[in-house]
């Protein structure tokens, strides 16, 4: 076959209506074969890819078309001691690859050195691993979008929903039975329909990068379901299309962007750019390990034989190499602009700003994105955290940025199982965590609220729980976090006792009453709002199954929850004052309106500092007037709301709240009251409040 020398640029196997354009990143190696393969999965064509330009190597082959299946081989130094794992008998991965034709299951021959040889990574293994491997898929750029608009939906009116795209139309009956599982099923009518009905503006996807099951899982029958171990970042997830047609997973991913959008639904990606999914030393050579183990990756200072590890999986990916940070950077836009997504949720976002060591919010990733022309423009949240030294920076990412509030999460799992001492942290997490988010200058909207996402409980077995019962996943309950900050009522999971079933109903929907409330950008987990539970498993990420899959055959406390949470999340869209722009400053709002937000005591006064540090205070008032909505229509003009009052009990005792003597002489209606009677008391200005139980009040008249 024919070999031009072809371009260094751009990276990866492009097709130019003639032929395709090949070229691959390796500072290190001496030579890259291309290799090209048949249907049949039998190699074709061995190439030495001609043109060396910097330390890319490139060709071009005419004539090549859509659909052309190959893989790499780089030759080099096979020396773990200096950091080389260089193997020419294992077939790799385009790191730029489009789309890959299958499941990686690493076998024995996916491994560059000797499995089971005493002398572990430093051996070599010379099996052929092609036949273990899937090839790459050169694809085309083309598809229908027909004028396909992004949603824009601001962040002030942003309400998310994580979501696996196999796990929520896995097990529906009203999605047709070929297309369960798939990027195609997600947007059938059923689950476009729920989501609809429940205000949902975003899907935040878990991750669909191309990914790889680790070995240990394989062999007990067991997968990594989540997909937190990334291999091909510009590739989406060949588990999730709707036929084995190699590529035919990129068409579908667009088409179901497509259809989100007409729904007004915005797509955000879960993305693994801070390791890879060929773990450490002893892992597999399938992809960035052979290209060029010592440019990809962080390897241990004065022993580079091993990596680096700040995300507890084996290695992590090395962003201060500036090639490496163009793959990812490229990977991002490639997702925005030709598939059209709409923004990005980083998983242990802190990894990918430590340069190279410590965290820096003006690390050059950060700095990248925040300057670049399409990636500056999209939806950006940070999962706060990593493992490395100091890796918890809550509130330290830049103004461009969101961030997964776990001070929330931790805030309202406490409060409504009854620990004391809650209530000054309550209030800062239902008026946006200004404490954790106002220093740098950012807005509530930096705020993403949850009470519960994939890593953990469920809501229903947060309040079902009080261990995790981790057990199938083969690792003697160890893995999964400890601390749940759950409780179960008296009976440790499923139960028939009345009393406690209507505990927990009610102390869900106080967390989801509660949700929809907060200041900041809320976050529903799928399958909440349908009580659904993993059995006390807080780390399913390896379960592909009913224990992770949503349940869709609904009793009656299933539908009961349901409607309760749409009907919270739709009076937080009629109330612009639980969505405001800005965070509450406690100042007068002229001369009739003493504050734009007022904490109440039950005595009906205005709280005071021994009482916000009262230990055994569980009562709470927040009054916001309707003169302290901040929102404006298109042409900034200012907009109005009703007056509001949340009302919290977390304690076990019934409590009277007085209202100060200015509200009480107004026209107040329950609009949601989670207690079991569901009629909240309210006579001469004074509220019953249930034990354990929220009440939104709404006034009529004007205030």
């Amino acid at each position: 076959m024919r070999v031009w020398p072809g371009a260094t640029a751009p990276l990866g196997a492009n097709w130019d209506g003639r032929g395709v354009n090949f070229a691959l990143f390796s500072r290190h190696a001496d030579s890259v074969d291309l290799c090209l393969f048949d249907e049949d999965g039998s190699e074709r064509e061995r190439i030495r890819l001609p043109e060396r330009t910097g330390a890319v190597r490139h060709g071009y082959v005419p004539d090549l078309r859509p659909g052309a299946l190959y893989g790499y081989r780089v030759n080099g130094a096979y020396d773990p001691e200096r950091g080389h794992r260089f193997n020419p008998n294992k077939l790799l991965i385009d790191p730029y690859a489009r789309a890959i034709s299958g499941p990686i299951h690493p076998t024995d021959v996916c491994f560059g050195y000797r499995t089971g040889d005493d002398a572990a990574d430093l051996s070599f293994d010379d099996r052929d691993s092609a036949p273990a491997m899937p090839r790459c898929v050169v694809t085309s750029n083309s598809f229908p979008w027909d004028g396909d608009r992004r949603p824009n939906i601001p962040w002030t009116q942003t309400v998310v929903y994580e979501c696996h795209v196999k796990g929520m139309t896995a097990l529906h009956p009203g999605v047709p039975e070929h297309l369960r599982g798939t990027y195609l099923g997600l947007v059938s009518d059923p689950i476009l329909d729920h989501l609809g009905a429940l205000g949902i503006t975003a899907v935040e996807l878990l991750p669909v990068h191309h990914a790889l099951s680790e070995r240990h899982l394989l062999d007990r029958g067991l997968t990594n379901y989540w997909g937190y171990n990334s291999l091909g970042f510009l590739a989406p997830d060949a588990r999730f299309a709707s036929t084995a047609a190699p590529g035919s997973q990129v068409e579908d991913f667009k088409a179901m962007v497509k259809a989100f959008h007409r729904a007004n639904i915005e797509v955000i990606l879960d993305v693994v750019y801070n390791h890879s999914g060929e773990g450490n030393e002893l892992g597999p050579t399938v992809c960035f390990r052979g290209i060029d183990n010592a440019s990809y990756y962080r390897l241990a200072s004065g022993r580079p034989r091993y990596y680096h590890d700040t995300t507890g999986c084996g290695n992590t990916l090395n962003v201060t190499n500036p090639r490496v940070l163009q793959l990812v950077l490229d990977s991002l836009r490639y997702w925005v602009s030709e598939m059209h997504v709409d923004g990005f949720r980083f998983d242990l976002a802190v990894s990918l700003g430590r340069d190279p060591d410590h965290f820096d919010g003006a690390a050059r990733f950060f700095t990248a994105l925040q300057q670049d022309p399409v990636l500056s423009r999209v939806k950006l949240i940070a999962e706060p955290w990593d493992l490395g030294p100091d890796g918890f920076r809550l509130g330290e990412f830049s103004e461009s940025w969101a961030e997964w509030n776990s001070a929330y999460r931790q805030s309202v799992r406490r409060l409504w199982r009854g620990d004391g001492g809650q209530l000054p942290e309550l209030a800062s997490r239902l008026s946006g965590s200004a404490d954790i988010f106002q220093h740098s200058g950012r807005r509530p909207q930096a705020s993403v609220n949850l009470v519960t996402c994939h890593d953990g409980f469920t809501l229903n077995d947060v309040v079902s729980y009080e261990h995790k019962h981790n057990h199938a996943n083969g690792w003697n309950n160890d893995d999964g976090e400890d601390a749940n900050w759950s409780r179960n009522w008296g009976v440790e999971g499923d139960t028939d006792i009345v009393r406690i079933r209507r505990r927990r109903q009610q102390t869900m929907r106080n967390m989801l009453a509660t949700l929809a409330f907060s200041q900041g950008v809320p976050m529903l987990s799928h399958g909440d709002e349908l009580q659904r539970t993993q059995r006390g498993n807080n780390n399913a990420y390896c379960q592909d199954g009913p224990t992770a899959w949503i349940d869709w055959s609904l009793g009656p406390e299933a539908l009961e929850q349901l409607e309760f949470t749409r009907r919270v999340f739709q009076l937080r869209r009629d109330n612009p004052a639980f969505r405001r722009r800005r965070f509450f400053s406690g100042q007068p709002l002229g001369k009739r309106v003493a504050k734009d937000v007022m904490w109440l005591h039950p005595a009906g006064r205005e709280m005071q500092h021994d009482d916000w540090h009262d230990p055994s205070a569980h009562v709470l008032g927040m009054w916001i007037p309707g003169q302290a909505v901040d929102e404006t229509d298109e042409r900034g003009r200012p907009t109005t709301g009703r007056s509001l009052l949340l009302l919290v009990n977390g304690g076990g005792q019934t409590s009277l709240f007085r209202l100060p003597a200015e509200l009480a002489a107004g026209t107040w209606v329950s609009a949601v009251y989670t207690a079991h009677e569901r009629v909240l008391g309210m006579r001469g200005g004074v509220v019953t409040m249930a034990a354990r139980s929220l009440a939104l009040l709404q006034r009529e008249d004007a205030a």
